[in-house]
Parts: C-alpha cells; sequence; structure tokens
C-alpha cells in the first residue's frame, strides 16, 4: 500500500493568514483502490464517498440511463439491508445518504456524526459490494426514473441542455442524457446492472473520499476489510470511449416549442486542454458569477433582456465544454443573441478589465475559501481532483494557480474557445 500526507500551511489566505486544508493523506490498495481523506478536527461529522469513474458515457448503446439506473438500484436492498433499512439505519442516528449520476461519475455519499463512521462505511461497502436488486422493486424504481426523465421534459431549462448535447457529439455517448430514455429504461434488467458493475465498479476505477474527524489508519482499515476483496475489471472491459473534436460541427437550429419564453443556448467545443483550465474558469467567473458579472450587467441591468442569464463550462476527460444560457421573451431573443455576440467580438474578454480581472479572481478565492467550510464539498474536491488531474491539489495551490492567471490567460481562453466559428446556437421559440 503506498500512502502519501501533505499538510499545507503554505500559500495566502484572506488577510494574509496561511490557506490550509490541514492534513490531507491519500494511499492506494493493493488492488488499485485510491482512498483520500482530509482530517477536520473541529467538527463533529464525517462525509464518506464512493466514487466511481463511471458514468453516462460508459453506458452502452441501446442502454441510455444504465449508470444512473444502478445509482438507483443500489439502493433497493443488499445481502443484509432491504430499502427501508438501507434509508433507516443511517437517518435514524442523524445523519443522511445520497447519490448522483454525471457523464463521467457516479457519486455514493454518506454524512453521518462521527461516532456512527463505521455503521457509515458498512453502509456504503454493502451498496456497492453487494446490492441484490429485486425484481419487484426495480419494476418500481423504473417507475420512479420514468418520472425524472418526465421532469426534466417538462423543464425547458434543462430539455434544452440535453438537446444540445444530442447535436454537438453526434454517435457518442456523450450525447444521450444522463437520465436515458423511455425505452432505454425499459430495456435494463438485472442482468445488464450486474455486467455494468463487473465492468466498472472496480478497485482501478473508484475513490473512497472522507472530510471530517476521522483518522487516515482508520478510514484506510476500513476500506481494506470492505474493498480490499475487489477483483479488477475484466481483461475485455472496454475503455472511455473519447470524443474527436473533428466530429463536432457547429451548427444553428431554431424549434418551436410549448414554451412561455424563448430559450437561448450557445456553446461549443473544445479539446482538453490544461493549459487553459484556471483562465477558462476565470473567464466563466466573469461572465456569470453573482450580480456584477458581464452577462447580468449587460443582459439585466442594462438592457432589460433577460431575469437571468449564465454560462456555464464542463471539463471532461478528453473535451471541455462552454455553454451560454439565457431565456428571455420571444420579441428579444434575436437582439439577446446580437449582444452575446458582441461580447465575444468586443475587447471585454480579450482585453479585460483590470478591475474586472481583479473581481473575478477575488470571487473563485472568496468561493473556494467559504466553501471549505461546506464537508461535501471537501469531500468532493479531494475526489474529483484525484480523478481529474490524477493527483491531490492543496488550497494554497489552488490559490496560487487562480492569482497567477493575468488578461493574457483569460485572453488565451477566450481565443481557445474558437468563436465565433465553434459556436453553435439553439433556440426554442414559443409555438403560441
Amino acid at each position: 500500500m503506498r500512502t502519501n500526507i501533505a499538510s499545507a500551511p503554505e500559500g495566502a489566505g484572506l488577510a494574509g493568514e496561511p490557506l490550509s486544508a490541514g492534513i490531507v493523506s491519500s494511499s492506494t490498495l493493493p488492488n488499485g483502490l485510491r482512498v483520500v481523506s482530509n482530517r477536520v478536527p473541529y467538527v463533529h461529522s464525517v462525509t464518506l464517498g464512493v466514487w466511481i469513474d463511471a458514468g453516462s458515457r460508459e453506458d452502452p448503446p441501446g442502454l441510455e440511463g444504465l449508470a444512473h439506473f444502478i445509482e438507483h438500484a443500489v439502493f433497493k436492498g443488499t445481502g443484509k439491508r432491504d430499502y427501508v433499512e438501507i434509508a433507516r439505519c443511517i437517518e435514524e442516528t442523524g445523519g443522511y445518504i445520497d447519490a448522483w449520476t454525471t457523464k463521467e461519475q457516479t457519486c455514493i455519499y454518506v454524512r453521518c456524526l462521527q461516532e456512527q463512521f463505521e455503521l457509515a462505511f458498512d453502509l456504503l461497502a454493502d451498496l456497492v459490494c453487494d446490492p441484490v436488486f429485486p425484481a419487484d422493486e426495480l419494476a418500481k424504481e423504473r417507475e420512479v426514473v420514468l418520472e425524472e426523465i418526465a421532469g426534466v421534459n417538462d423543464t425547458p431549462e434543462e430539455l434544452i441542455f440535453e438537446d444540445f448535447d444530442r447535436r454537438s457529439f453526434p454517435g457518442h455517448p456523450l450525447a444521450t442524457p444522463i437520465l436515458g430514455t423511455e425505452e432505454s429504461i425499459a430495456r435494463l434488467t438485472e442482468t445488464e446492472l450486474r455486467g455494468f458493475m463487473r465492468r466498472h465498479y472496480v478497485p482501478g476505477k473508484m475513490v473512497i473520499a472522507a472530510v471530517g474527524n476521522i483518522g487516515h489508519e482508520e478510514l484506510v482499515r476500513s476500506a481494506e476489510s470492505s474493498f480490499g476483496h475487489m477483483a479488477p475489471a475484466p481483461e475485455d472491459a472496454p475503455g472511455r470511449e473519447m470524443f474527436d473534436t473533428a466530429a463536432y460541427k457547429p451548427f444553428k437550429a431554431t424549434l418551436k416549442k410549448s414554451v412561455c419564453q424563448a430559450q437561448l443556448l450557445l456553446g461549443t467545443v473544445i479539446p482538453r486542454d490544461d493549459r487553459h483550465y484556471w483562465g477558462l474558469m476565470v473567464l466563466n467567473t466573469m461572465l456569470s458569477s453573482g450580480m456584477s458579472s458581464i452577462l447580468n450587467l449587460e443582459l439585466r441591468e442594462r438592457r432589460g433582456l433577460v431575469y437571468q442569464a449564465y454560462s456555464s463550462i464542463a471539463f471532461l476527460d478528453d473535451i471541455a465544454t462552454f455553454n451560454i444560457y439565457a431565456g428571455t421573451d420571444k420579441g428579444k431573443a434575436a437582439t439577446t443573441l446580437e449582444t452575446i455576440a458582441a461580447l465575444f467580438e468586443g475587447k471585454s474578454l480579450r482585453e479585460p478589465d483590470p478591475s474586472e480581472l481583479a473581481a473575478a479572481k477575488a470571487k473563485m478565492l472568496g468561493s473556494m475559501i467559504m466553501g471549505m467550510e461546506k464537508m461535501t464539498r471537501r469531500m468532493s474536491n479531494l475526489a474529483q481532483d484525484l480523478l481529474y488531474f490524477g493527483r491531490l491539489i492543496t488550497p494554497a495551490e489552488k490559490a496560487r494557480l487562480i492569482g497567477s492567471v493575468d488578461a493574457a490567460a483569460v485572453a488565451a481562453a477566450t481565443g481557445s474557445l474558437g468563436i465565433p466559428s465553434l459556436l453553435s446556437t439553439l433556440v426554442y421559440k414559443p409555438s403560441r
């Protein structure tokens, strides 16, 4: 077993005080399972997550929604707990359990009182290693997921993002909705669930992350006891299908929909280039963070075109996606699109004002420091650093990376988006 312990006392925080996450430790078990912890001795809780580096882009063709359905199905019963006991055993001690699925990861986590750590760990191990998938419970859960899909279909702001992905990633798993479709959910059986778990719920693709009042040695002992027996992925398990950005073809589409407000989504797909990571993060903050952001000031405060508009960046294994969303009256849609386009044609992003750049970096640093007070966010950051960068990054290092972003870096990040040549536009136009 390999173990690394890192303390982060260096780095400038607020008012010159050190910025530190305390003691962050990581180990790798002989079977490849990574275990990472951040001890926070002044809290009375532990936030514990099992991360699987597999999400909807691992769904086989015709079985879209499989990764997400498994996230639901493991809660329906294990070898020693039924679905009622799964919910009650942690809630009755004052904790809670939850899970989510993204394009690339699945996370199942528990937040509990310090003295309930062993119970929480046993519960998570039970869900991941010993689900039983009762047929009657799977049938009921299909109906639950179908209701979840219906909820997205009734929410234009969510639906337009799914539609945008379908057009951006032709013939690729990234094109499909995380939840799947009504047709694909009907095809899911216990055989498909267990096959997916054999391929992807394997130690080399998993991270156990814990934050709170817990020692690393105790966490590792629990991991070895509960997960040390896990076998590696089968030799014929498929790897992640990468996306060739040459397959991305910019598009412009306007669709009539039964909506009251025009929905606008602009975006692009670019290859992963970590040289621009922090520049893109600052750019996104300048555009979209808070009432003083560029999009809010330009579209809402100065022109009264929208109630809300925001940008978003997603960093995936092989690509990054960038989007700007806005909702507006159908009579203002054209002006809104023209105003957004003008932002990228002008100087505000290619020659950013020093005061706006400084404000964006201050927002990012403040968000990071305040986010450190949220244990679930800390737990997520640990796992996501390992899964994306392959290593842990201390808050002090992140602060230095944010601080090093200058106007040239933001301009380079803006240029990397390839706007306007790579920009796509999707509009939902009210049909009435």
